[in-house]
């Protein structure tokens, strides 16, 4: 890392917090070069479509405790 960079890093980190969020959001959008146009309404549709399941009783649903066992448990595999 250049100097630079360093002094740029240092006097952003003394931001209030809000403020670096925002510019952390400024600069992962900023990495993304592609947008896709229809990624929003493609989102509403799975959470309409989510909504339905979940209402209807499709779904299974899976407590918090449950999922964090569950996750805990694959974590343990990996290692």
């Amino acid at each position: 890392m250049t100097v630079q960079l360093e002094e740029l890093q240092d006097d952003l980190l003394t931001l209030p917090l809000d403020m670096r969020a925002s510019l952390a959001r400024t600069l992962i959008a900023s990495l993304d070069e592609t947008v896709d146009a229809d990624a929003e309404s493609l989102w509403a549709a799975e959470v309409k479509r989510r909504d339905a399941e979940i209402r209807s009783g499709k779904a299974v649903l899976k407590s918090l405790d449950q999922v964090v066992r569950e996750v805990r448990d694959l974590l343990k595999c990996v290692k």
